[in-house]
């Protein structure tokens, strides 16, 4: 006689999802496990929009042109994020070439090699390892690619992972903790290094990292009240500077300000621009002679460090070949994805 099981378990319903597209990060749940509703990742990409926890990779055609990828060869993709352009790449490169996928981001790194290992990429053609782009030359020796790569590939753009999740404090549009690390396991967050900062030096931050007419003004402001209270969320920061706003009425001037000062925050909290500045001192060495470089920048900062080294390399004869003007991403690539639009790529090869 077979026993019956009398224990009860709880009826729990099935969680709503909150409308077409719900605001709250955690509860697009569709969007973030593409896996069980691939309709739903259809429209919002058909929208224009990124689905939330995915990246849509820019200038792929452009990268893959300049990058000339093919069998045999091997390259870097030095900043991988969700691994877009790595796949792009890897397509390419079958069935002997082999790829370096970098990355500092701790969080993401393992999901973007776990993505790509499902589609098929074992460790003889993809090789993952965490760390700075800065150190890309020593990673090449450390695997072993001492005379370097035959192509790179630097998108110093944050990945939509990135800016989406609220958890990590990079977005002024939704709330949470003033993070804003590469890597969440190294250095001092933003609301820390907010604590530390002089007017003086937060100015310099806000005018260097994102040409911010009004630097020294705001500067003021985010101190002044970070002595009557810490600043330990995005929803702060952002408070705080709508009111030093106030005499700006248009809501487009007030948000692309807004955004600026984030952007040049989270510049100086992952010192970007020495990240950025040792990377190019040592490219020309991960490349062997013929090499291909191509890199995504998407503001002023960045690509005026990129096209000064171009330029002065090309003069030196180091590159045999450089970018004469900036590439964009095209009308229709933006209005598919409008994160494209701040996009600019230069390339260059390394002389034989």
């Amino acid at each position: 006689m077979v026993e019956m099981d009398n224990s009860t378990q709880p009826f729990q319903r099935r969680k709503r999802y909150r409308g077409a597209h719900p605001r709250r990060f955690e509860e697009k749940y569709k969007e973030l496990n593409p896996d069980i509703d691939p309709e739903t990742i259809a429209k919002v990409v058909a929208s224009g929009k990124t689905p939330a926890g995915q990246h849509r990779p820019i200038l792929v055609a452009e990268i893959l042109e300049h990058l000339a990828p093919s069998s045999g060869q091997r390259g870097a993709d030095v900043t991988v994020g969700y691994g877009g352009h790595s796949e792009a790449v890897l397509g390419k490169l079958m069935p002997a070439g082999q790829l370096l996928a970098l990355d500092v981001d701790t969080l993401q790194l393992p999901k973007t090699e776990a993505r790509l290992r499902r589609l098929g990429y074992g460790e003889e053609a993809l090789i993952v390892r965490r760390c700075n782009y800065a150190g890309t030359s020593a990673m090449l020796q450390k695997i072993g690619w001492t005379d370097g790569v035959d192509f790179l590939l630097a998108d110093l753009g944050l990945s939509s992972m990135q800016i989406d999740n609220p958890d990590r404090g990079f977005s002024y549009k939704h709330d949470g903790p003033l993070d804003m690390r590469m890597n969440p396991e190294r250095g001092a967050p933003a609301r820390d290094w907010l604590v530390h900062c002089s007017t003086e030096k937060l100015a310099t931050a806000l005018a260097l990292g994102s040409d911010e007419p009004n630097a020294q003004a705001l500067a003021e402001a985010i101190v002044a009240a970070r002595t009557e209270q810490p600043i330990e969320t995005t929803g702060q920061l952002r408070s705080i500077i709508d009111t030093a706003l106030i005499k700006i009425k248009n809501e487009d001037d007030r948000k692309t300000t807004i955004a600026r000062v984030f952007q040049a925050i989270r510049i100086a909290v992952n010192e970007e621009f020495t990240a950025l500045d040792t990377f190019l001192q040592k490219l020309p060495m991960c490349l062997r002679p013929g090499g291909r470089v191509a890199i995504l920048s998407f503001h002023s900062g960045e690509d005026r460090r990129v096209k000064q080294h171009l330029r002065e390399g090309f003069r030196s004869g180091i590159y045999s070949e450089i970018a004469r003007e900036i590439i964009r991403p095209s009308p229709k690539e933006i209005g598919e994805n409008s994160r494209a639009a701040p996009a600019k790529m230069r390339w260059a090869t390394r002389a034989k």
